[in-house]
């Protein structure tokens, strides 16, 4: 059965290598079940709702890009957008959480009808092929410099933004995390080296398990004030009623005092980044697995644009900000995982979390940094089939993969790199190259920047 709906055979691949690659996304997105309910909760919802939506979005989501598309992509709140949707939308604007959810569920409908008619996969299509290396490799990069902050090896530095952590000041926290998710990087680098199965996994287990043992040592010590928590996990079960506090309140919004123009802004923003992140995130990822044909086109794209798009709307009506591909995807491709079944595994564990919630949480960030650092390496890879001979070509697809991590959003890499690749071009002779659509979406961009 599993073979008829999947096509295991046809992508070279097998049931143990789906499930290691879905358990693996799952353990690498696992921290989305804690820090979601936290930020939204800032924007006045209440955290058991948030987490129960969270994983039910993640399941809905995950699991119609399984069926849907057969790609081992999973889906859940976006870091970056939910933010946005607690300390900007409720935040600074002022706006209930109710409006920031009919603004999220308006966008999920806009993204299905724009699915539908072609609109998302001519968008995808249209990016060159070199440029979407570099989109591979940029991503590569980002997930990377999250893994770093994760392991707390990189830190805020006044003088130079960022520096490494100082492992003696703070050698109790943030310096003992810093040095288990080293410990992990090597022990999941050399495991992957050695062709063990399942390296990646083994290596966020291991680094998880020696962080308990440091807790119970006294090497590792609690401080919740400053968000170090237990790593042993706990075994209370979730108050499924409290989801009703958030389910459908979306068409409950009340517009008064929020203005038309003001709520077209709000969605075009969510609209904006969510788009660009979903699409270079199945770029990135689908490079890395090997999905993309000759002419760099990803086969069933309009099918995971579209799995995106409705658990984006559920989502909104469940009660949390909107779900979109994760990134960490890449941490289960980078396992072998090519179809749906991995995508499958995810989706389950999901809605298992929903009775196991506080045993998932558990899971220190510093134990995942690893799995991020090094399937960071393995994307950044795809920088070595960028064509440097043209540097009309290279050089647009190196501001991209640069973009990402330093200004910590894969939208804003595709607008650069787009805006970069039409003026390079056009100035250098090369308008021929250049497709009506990257003309729009260069203009488009050029356009967010100004008035968004």
């Amino acid at each position: 059965m599993l073979e008829k709906v999947f096509h295991l055979k046809e992508n070279n691949t097998n049931v143990r290598t789906e499930v290691i690659g879905g358990i693996t996304t799952f353990m690498t997105m696992a921290y989305i079940l804690a820090v979601n309910p936290n930020l939204l909760s800032a924007a006045g919802m209440d955290p058991t709702a948030v987490l129960i939506a969270t994983c039910l979005a993640s399941f809905i989501g995950t699991i119609v890009m399984a069926l849907m598309a057969n790609y081992p992509f999973a889906l859940a709140p976006g870091m970056g957008l939910n933010a946005y949707f607690a300390f900007t939308v409720c935040g600074t604007m002022g706006y209930s959480w109710q409006v920031a959810l009919m603004a999220v569920f308006i966008e999920g409908i806009i993204f299905i009808i724009l699915s539908l008619t072609n609109v998302r996969e001519a968008i995808f299509n249209a990016i060159p092929a070199n440029l979407k290396k570099g989109v591979g490799a940029g991503i590569g990069l980002f997930i990377a410099f999250i893994g770093l902050q994760d392991g707390k090896i990189v830190v805020n530095n006044d003088s130079t933004l960022v520096s490494y952590v100082n492992f003696t000041a703070n050698w109790h926290t943030a310096g003992i995390c810093a040095l288990l998710a080293l410990i992990g990087l090597l022990i999941t680098a050399i495991l992957y080296i050695k062709k063990v199965k399942g390296s990646i996994l083994i290596g966020i287990l291991v680094t998880w398990v020696l962080g308990m043992l440091a807790q119970l040592t006294g090497i590792y010590q609690v401080d919740v004030e400053n968000g170090y928590y237990s790593l042993y996990p706990t075994f209370s079960m979730t108050n499924f009623a409290a989801i009703g506090q958030t389910f459908g309140q979306c068409f409950k919004a009340d517009f008064h005092g929020v203005g038309v123009f003001n709520f077209i802004v709000v969605l075009l923003s969510f609209l904006f980044v969510d788009m660009f992140d979903t699409i270079g995130t199945l770029i990135g990822v689908s490079d890395k697995a090997g999905l993309l044909d000759n002419e760099g086109k990803l086969p069933r794209v309009k099918n995971a644009l579209l799995a995106d798009a409705i658990a984006t709307s559920a989502g909104a009506i469940l009660g949390t900000s909107t779900t979109t591909t994760f990134v960490e995807s890449s941490a289960g491709v980078g396992e072998g995982a090519k179809t749906g079944l991995a995508s499958l595994v995810t989706g389950l564990l999901f809605l298992l979390a929903i009775f196991f919630a506080p045993i998932f949480t558990a899971i220190p960030g510093f134990a995942t940094a690893p799995a991020l650092i090094f399937v960071g390496f393995l994307m950044v890879s795809a920088i070595v089939k960028i064509n440097f001979n043209d540097l009309t070509e290279a050089v647009p697809a190196y501001l991209c993969l640069l973009a990402m991590p330093l200004m910590y959003s894969i939208a804003e890499g595709i607008a650069i790199g787009v805006i970069s690749y039409v003026i390079i071009n056009l100035v250098c002779g090369k308008a021929k190259k250049i497709t009506p659509l990257m003309y729009v979406l260069a203009v488009l961009f050029i356009c967010k920047y100004i008035f968004l």
